[in-house]
């Protein structure tokens, strides 16, 4: 890409204010996790010098080298769809965890952090747009799953992550994070969860403008931000 990092986090920061100024929101209400997992250590570690705080990472693959390097510098989001089996390699390493979509994965969630003494703060994946190429929970399903969880001490719900379909006009996306931000208020609403729901995990380079304007309170911001820098 041709501008520096700096150049392109000072733009995606106008966009952030604009989008929140549209959608009558402060713009300290959005915080950005950068998506590294199309670029190198070297990479992520300028992202971190950058002053951004928070990474996100997809698979564990990938992420091990940058995290050995550099994960005492940030805060590490896994954002991408968790397998059981690799449950193991992340508890302890990754403070957020944006894709829990099954009862099976937090039941190993619940074991290993317990057996490691550490709690994780955990996103419910919602498939609003209803996919079949996505993951995640159905709307309607998530009250139960709440319930079944509500005894899983080790795991704070701390509110919904989803995707929506790639659009070119971004504003075809807006009734799925919109659906997000009322079924978060819905269950708020139900009182199922011992803290309120507070955060949407919604909005990636394509249409984070028009998550935020819904509500988002975290975007997942890769190729618009670090580029597509593919590991060397």
């Amino acid at each position: 890409m041709s501008s520096t990092l700096q150049e392109r986090i000072a733009e995606v920061s106008r966009r952030i204010e604009r989008a929140c100024a549209k959608g009558g929101r402060k713009a300290t209400e959005v915080r950005i996790i950068a998506v590294t997992k199309y670029v190198s250590p070297e990479m992520t570690a300028a992202v971190l010098a950058s002053g951004l705080t928070d990474i996100g990472e997809n698979r564990w693959q990938n992420a091990e080298r940058k995290w050995e390097a550099l994960g005492s510098q940030g805060v590490w989001h896994f954002i991408g769809h968790l397998q059981t089996n690799k449950v193991k390699d992340i508890i302890g390493k990754f403070q957020y965890i944006h894709s829990l979509d099954r009862l099976s994965l937090a039941r190993e969630l619940q074991r290993k952090a317990e057996a490691a003494g550490v709690d994780v703060n955990v996103f419910l994946q919602v498939n609003i747009s209803g996919e079949e190429s996505k993951f995640g929970l159905n709307p309607e399903a998530v009250p139960d799953f709440l319930r079944e969880i509500s005894g899983f001490n080790r795991l704070k719900i701390v509110g919904l992550m989803t995707m929506a379909p790639h659009e070119e006009d971004p504003e075809l996306t807006r009734p799925v994070f919109r659906g997000l931000r009322e079924l978060r208020d819905k269950l708020n609403g139900m009182g199922l969860t011992p803290e309120p729901l507070t955060e949407l995990s919604m909005g990636m380079s394509n249409d984070f403008e028009v998550a935020i304007e819904e509500g988002a309170t975290w975007v997942r911001l890769g190729t618009v931000l670090v580029g597509h820098e593919e590991e060397s």
